[in-house]
């Protein structure tokens, strides 16, 4: 059943009230990049969690030297979620876009 124009701007208002926001995530991709603070807000727990540990560790073992790979790793990967937080914001809508939609 195909969705009327009404229905459809109702589901779009509702994507832009639910769907997450690309500054708050880039902000806590600045302040908290390192400890996965965006990958929480965005809804990547498993990975935020894995972020988060790679760098206690790094910290817990860099005084005998090994930590500064994981340290690295863990700089890189948020580097690269920088790359990555627009995709996972527009992956969201859609999710959201899809939940409404199928629920109309």
């Amino acid at each position: 059943m195909a969705l009327t124009t009404d229905e459809k701007l109702l589901i779009e208002q509702r994507v832009a009230n639910d769907g997450k926001s690309t500054g708050v995530a880039y902000l806590l991709w600045l302040f908290l990049g390192g400890l996965g603070g965006h990958r929480f807000y965005l809804g990547k727990t498993g990975t935020g969690l894995l972020m988060l540990a790679l760098l206690g560790v790094g910290v817990l073992t860099s005084a005998i030297g090994i930590g500064f790979v994981f340290l690295i790793a863990v700089g890189i990967w948020a580097l690269v979620d920088a790359f990555l937080i627009p995709g996972m914001i527009r992956a969201d809508k859609d999710a959201i876009r899809a939940r409404l939609s199928a629920e109309a």
